[in-house]
């Protein structure tokens, strides 16, 4: 069984520039994201800059036993209409089983805890059927099909719009705690 305090999550630095741009391009994570060429130091350069100061934006790594073993990212966020979108991927190969549902835990907690999002969107692949899974058990809504939207694996994907609410999360956050960690908090 996982434990809780084995898991921690704090906004990325100068020091992640490397870790996350050999992540980025690492066949397992580019098969599943928009961005799916292997990144330049140049491009990825680019946007590692932008990410350190987008105020519209929040970019985190998840560790495991203080050993960064993922990335966490809170884009568009919307104060008006009080809502984000979020992306996350698993960067090492090692990571403990059940470890991906610690990262989306410790994620919704950083969204509707710390940023106070009312509204968590994401877009999925369909094809990616783990995450799909695993958004639907945190209790994620489909909400929208978008048809042929990327062109990808020779050929257009379809990409699944998936949602949460903040309210949701007040009601489910101590059952899905004891859910992954059980009595290791």
């Amino acid at each position: 069984m996982l434990k809780y305090q084995n898991f921690s999550i704090r906004t990325i630095d100068t020091n992640d520039n490397e870790r996350i741009l050999l992540w980025r391009n690492s066949e397992k994570v580019r098969i599943n994201m928009y961005t799916d060429h292997v990144i330049s130091q140049l491009e990825h350069s680019n946007w590692f800059n932008n990410a350190l100061i987008d105020k519209s934006a929040v970019y985190l790594i998840f560790s495991h036993e203080e050993r960064p073993i993922g990335f966490i990212s809170f884009t568009n966020i919307n104060s008006y209409h009080s809502r984000c979108h979020w992306a996350f991927y698993m960067g090492e190969n090692d990571a403990p089983i059940g470890a991906g549902s610690a990262m989306e835990f410790f994620a919704l907690d950083y969204a509707f805890l710390t940023l106070k999002i009312r509204k968590l969107c994401c877009e999925v692949f369909t094809f990616n059927t783990s995450v799909v899974k695993l958004h639907e058990k945190f209790g994620f809504v489909r909400e929208g099909l978008f048809v042929g939207h990327c062109f990808k694996n020779h050929k257009y994907q379809d990409v699944l719009t998936l949602a949460k609410f903040g309210s949701e999360w007040d009601a489910e956050r101590e059952s899905l705690m004891k859910r992954i960690f059980g009595k290791n908090i």
